[in-house]
C-alpha cells in the first residue's frame, strides 16, 4: 500500500538507507540534512567520525546492496578495493604474525566519505526522495503524547529563512548518538526509553596518508592492510604496546594509520602520533607510516561509548517515529559495526511496511521487537569485549569476578579461534558469520562443532602435529608466502619466516 511522506532526519548512512527502503512505500520522502551535502567524497561537519577507518561487514554490503542495487559494484568503480583480509592483510597476533592464506571472507575497504557519495549517488537516482540540506531538526510534533492513541504526526525545522513544520506519516530518527529525539519525546508527554549504556574509555586516533608510488615501495609490501593487535603480556612495556593498531588502506592510493586503545590517553599531536606509531609493538607499524606522505592532521575520537535506547521496552512506543543507526543503538566503533547494524535495521522497516498496512501501535511494537533481535547480535559482541574493563562505566558494567573472567579468557579464546581457523574450515567460517553479523555470538557459543575444531587444534598443537605454521618473529617482515594447501609439518616456535618453509 502506497503512504503519503515519510520524514527522515539526517542524511548519513543510517537515513539514506532508510530514505532507500521508504521510497517503496510512500509517495514523497523528504530526508532533512543539517550540512550543505558535497558532491565529492569530502568530510563534512555532521560527521566527524568520517577521518576514521570504516569497515562495511559483509552483512552489511548485503543489505546495503539490497536496497540499493549496483551499490558495491559503484563503491569499487570509484576506487574501493574488493579483498581478502586473510591474504591481502598483514596480521600481528599476540606471538606474532599470522600466516598468510585464503578464507572465506571477503571486504570491500575504501573511506567512510566515499561510501555515502555512493549512497547519496544512488538516493538521486530514486524519483521519491529529495534531500533538504542546510535544515536543522528544531522538534517533534504529536499528539496524545504517552497514551496509546499518542503519534508523532511531524517534525519542526529552522532554515536560514526561518522557522517551519512539516508533517508525515512516519518520521526516522537518524539523527546518531547526539540525537534529541529522546528529549522532545519527552517534552510531548511521552516516555522515555531506558538507556542501556557502557563506556570502556575507548580513544583512537588517525592521519590520512598517501602512500609510496607503487615503483618506490619495498618488495617486501604484499600486504594491503597492516593490523597490529595489542600486547597480551602483563610485563613492562611501553603503552603502544596496548594499542589495536591499523594501516587501512582506502581508495586513490591512500591510507589511514589508526591506533586506539581501551583506557590509555591517545596523541593528538603530529609529532606525538609519529612517536606513538614508532613504539608499537611491530617496528613496520612506524617504519610504514613513516615512509607514506602524510595529507592531514591528527584527528581524535572519544565518543566511542556503548548506547542503547530501549524503545523496545516501553509499554508505549511513541507511534509514527522510528529510530536507526546510532540514533538508537551506538556501539564501541572499533567493532566496525554502526554502518551495518543501520542498514539491517532498513532492511526490516521495509518487510515491515511490505507486510503491514496500518502504521499503529502493533505495527511499531512489532518492529521494535524485530530491530532488538537483530541489534542483540552485535550488542552481545561488543559487551564480551568491553566488560573485561575494570574502569568500564555505565549500567552494563558486571561484576568484578565476571570483569576478571571475561579479561582473562577473551584474548585467548580469540587467539585460539584464529589458530584453529587455519586449519579447519568450519571454525573459520562460522567466526566469520559472527564477525559479519550474520550469527550471533550465542549461536557460535552452542555450537559443539565449532568447540571440536578448537579443541581438536590444541590438542596437535600440544602434540605438535598443526600444519600451517604461525607466530613469526613481529620484529622482522611478515611473510608473504601463501600457506593455502599447505601441507608440511612445521614448528611455530622455530618459524621464523614462511620462506624458509615453502617458496614464495
Amino acid at each position: 500500500m502506497r503512504r503519503n511522506t515519510a520524514v527522515v532526519l539526517g542524511g548519513s548512512v543510517a537515513g539514506l538507507c532508510a530514505a532507500g527502503v521508504l521510497a517503496r512505500h510512500f509517495d514523497e520522502v523528504i530526508v532533512l540534512e543539517r550540512d550543505r551535502l558535497p558532491a565529492d567524497a569530502q568530510h563534512r561537519r555532521g560527521v566527524p567520525q568520517s577521518k576514521h577507518p570504516h569497515f562495511l561487514l559483509n552483512s552489511g554490503r548485503r543489505a546495503i546492496g539490497e536496497i540499493f542495487p549496483g551499490f558495491e559494484e559503484a563503491l569499487i568503480a570509484a576506487g574501493g578495493m574488493h579483498l581478502m583480509p586473510s591474504m591481502d592483510a598483514a596480521y600481528c597476533e599476540n606471538d606474532g604474525w599470522a600466516p598468510r592464506k585464503s578464507g572465506s571472507m571477503t571486504m570491500v575497504y575504501s573511506s567512510r566519505v566515499l561510501i555515502e557519495r555512493i549512497l547519496r549517488d544512488k538516493v538521486r537516482e530514486v524519483p521519491a526522495i529529495e534531500i533538504r540540506e542546510g535544515v536543522t531538526v528544531t522538534g517533534l510534533r504529536s499528539t496524545g503524547g504517552g497514551t496509546a492513541r499518542g503519534r508523532v504526526e511531524g517534525v519542526e525545522f529552522r532554515t536560514a529563512d526561518g522557522d517551519g513544520h512539516l508533517p508525515a506519516d512516519l518520521v526516522v530518527d537518524a539523527l546518531g548518538r547526539g540525537s534529541s529525539v529522546v528529549d522532545w519525546l519527552r517534552a510531548d508527554g511521552w516516555t522515555a526509553p531506558p538507556e542501556r549504556t557502557l563506556d570502556a574509555k575507548v580513544t583512537y586516533t588517525s592521519r590520512w596518508y598517501d602512500l609510496p608510488p607503487a615503483d618506490r615501495r619495498p618488495e617486501t609490501w604484499w600486504w594491503k592492510h597492516l593490523v597490529v593487535t595489542p600486547a597480551q603480556d602483563t610485563g613492562d612495556h611501553p603503552a603502544e604496546h596496548e594499542f589495536l593498531s591499523n594501516i587501512f588502506p582506502i581508495e586513490g592510493d591512500r591510507v589511514i594509520v589508526c591506533m586506539g586503545s581501551w583506557g590509555i590517553e591517545m596523541p593528538r599531536k603530529v609529532e606525538a602520533f609519529e612517536a606513538a606509531a614508532d613504539r608499537v609493538r611491530a617496528p613496520l607499524f612506524g617504519r610504514a607510516a613513516r615512509a607514506c606522505t602524510p595529507t592531514s592532521e591528527v584527528h581524535l575520537t572519544r565518543s566511542t561509548g556503548n548506547k542503547w535506547r530501549r524503545f523496545d521496552l516501553l509499554d508505549v512506543p511513541p507511534v509514527g517515529l522510528v529510530c536507526i543507526g546510532d540514533a538508537i543503538c551506538a556501539f564501541n566503533p572499533f567493532y566496525a559495526q554502526g554502518m551495518s547494524s543501520a542498514s539491517r535495521s532498513a532492511l526490516i522497516l521495509d518487510a515491515m511496511l511490505r507486510e503491514r498496512d496500518a502504521l499503529d501501535l502493533a505495527f511499531f511494537r512489532e518492529f521494535l521487537a524485530r530491530q532488538k533481535k537483530s541489534l542483540d547480535v552485535p550488542w552481545m559482541l561488543a559487551m564480551a569485549r568491553d566488560q573485561a574493563y575494570d574502569f568500564a562505566t555505565g549500567t552494563e558494567v558486571v561484576a568484578a569476578w565476571r570483569r576478571r573472567l571475561a579479561a582473562r579468557l577473551s584474548w585467548p579464546i580469540f587467539n585460539a579461534i584464529n589458530a584453529a581457523s587455519r586449519e579447519d574450515a568450519y571454525v573459520e567460517q562460522t567466526f566469520a558469520k559472527v564477525f559479519n553479523l550474520d550469527k550471533s555470538l550465542k549461536e557460535m557459543a552452542k555450537d559443539p562443532r565449532f568447540w571440536f575444531g578448537i579443541a581438536r587444534y590444541k590438542l596437535r598443537q600440544r602434540l605438535g602435529r598443526t600444519v600451517v605454521p604461525g607466530g613469526f618473529d613481529d620484529r622482522q617482515e611478515p611473510p608473504g608466502t601463501d600457506f593455502t594447501g599447505y601441507t608440511g609439518a612445521a614448528s611455530t616456535r622455530t618459524a621464523q619466516r614462511g620462506d624458509d618453509l615453502v617458496g614464495a
